[in-house]
């Protein structure tokens, strides 16, 4: 499967019980789109919520935005018919809960088996099995390609306490992005809870770049634009991107693995990271045109 540069620096969450919220998102200035059959919907609404998402899907309602269903674990009793239904509504991927190892991974893969090619697998990372599973669980292979971190569950199995440094979630979320990057996956971030905390959703988002996160969930559309900003390279880091691909383009530098550039001695390496910078960034301007 392609892993063509694709820009999910803002992945909404959306209930998929709320026929009014799923009207909303069309209009959002996301990359993605998380329509949720899991957390957000009470066991009663499940049903509704199953065929309204599923229609929306297949009605293209929600345009340039990736769209994301994400099922009932698979061992509920909804779990199998989420999984039939919205692989027949062909979302761009379809979001697995609550997986432990290879094991899960390969059973959700199977029950895609006739879905279209293009249908990609995402994986919550919300358990403690999850995390010390991270390796095999994203070598997994097929259609595999993302990791979504689900923290607030990861908080609660680890009788942990949420704080603002997230000092009991770093060992999960460093192992989660070394497998994911091990093995060419995008990875997500968790969500924020506190929607009128600002300064505190920046810290996170902040953090999160840091890490090595593609982007983050979030839970409330006033999230959106911090996180847009947060995740994109800045004007100054493109601009200097594009001079290190220019330097090492020229004639006499061809075949060097190092050379000078404004005073400052630059590798082969940073050669690559400037190639994503700048995919990435235009990437997010055709996103943004389109």
């Amino acid at each position: 499967m392609s892993h063509a540069v694709r820009p999910r620096r803002s992945v909404l969450y959306m209930p998929g019980s709320n026929a009014r919220a799923l009207e909303k998102a069309a209009s959002l200035p996301v990359d993605a789109l998380i329509l949720d059959l899991e957390d957000a919907v009470a066991p009663e609404s499940k049903d509704l919520a199953r065929d309204q998402v599923c229609a929306a899907v297949k009605d293209r309602r929600f345009g340039k935005r990736e769209v994301i269903i994400r099922v009932n674990g698979l061992e509920t009793p909804w779990g199998r018919s989420d999984m039939e239904q919205a692989a027949k509504a062909a979302p761009d991927a379809i979001l697995v809960p609550k997986v432990s190892n290879a094991v899960d991974v390969q059973r959700a893969s199977a029950m895609l088996g006739n879905a279209p090619a293009s249908l990609a697998l995402w994986l919550m990372m919300e358990t403690p099995q999850a995390i010390f599973h991270a390796n095999e669980i994203a070598g997994a292979g097929g259609r595999l390609t993302c990791l979504v971190m689900g923290t607030n569950d990861l908080v609660k199995e680890l009788r942990a306490q949420h704080t603002p440094g997230r000092e009991a979630l770093l060992a999960s979320l460093n192992l989660s992005v070394l497998a994911a990057r091990a093995h060419g996956l995008a990875v997500i971030d968790g969500v924020f809870n506190e929607i009128a905390d600002t300064a505190g959703l920046e810290f996170v988002c902040a953090q999160g770049r840091a890490m090595g996160f593609d982007g983050k969930t979030l839970i409330h559309p006033s999230q959106v634009e911090i996180c847009n900003r947060t995740f994109s390279p800045d004007p100054e880091e493109v601009t200097r991107a594009r001079a290190i691909l220019a330097a090492f383009a020229k004639p006499e530098n061809k075949g060097k693995g190092a050379i000078a550039l404004d005073g400052r001695m630059v590798e082969l390496l940073h050669a690559e990271i400037a190639k994503q910078t700048v995919a990435l960034a235009e990437a997010i301007t055709a996103l943004e045109r389109a």
